[in-house]
């Protein structure tokens, strides 16, 4: 979820070929409520959350600089589910 336009994620995960929806949150009421909203020039912090199919959150991963890291950290959560 980014405070991107809906398009803007569509649009960003049809160019990498996700496969699954990018939900958006242009007024950053949710990051409000996950306490990762801000103001400045990055709008949000990089938080990553897992949730289980049994809707509940099995990892939390934070990282501000290394997109990679936090990627590969999010894709061990997933497998380990």
């Amino acid at each position: 979820m980014s405070p991107d336009r809906s398009d803007q994620q569509q649009a960003f995960a049809e160019a990498n070929q996700l496969g699954f929806p990018l939900l958006s949150d242009p007024n950053k009421m949710v990051a409000r409520q996950f306490g990762v909203a801000r103001f400045g020039p990055l709008p949000i912090k990089r938080v990553t959350y897992v949730v289980g199919a049994d809707r509940r959150v099995k990892a939390v991963l934070k990282s501000e600089t290394d997109m990679n890291s936090h990627a590969n950290k999010a894709l061990e959560a997933l497998r380990a589910l």
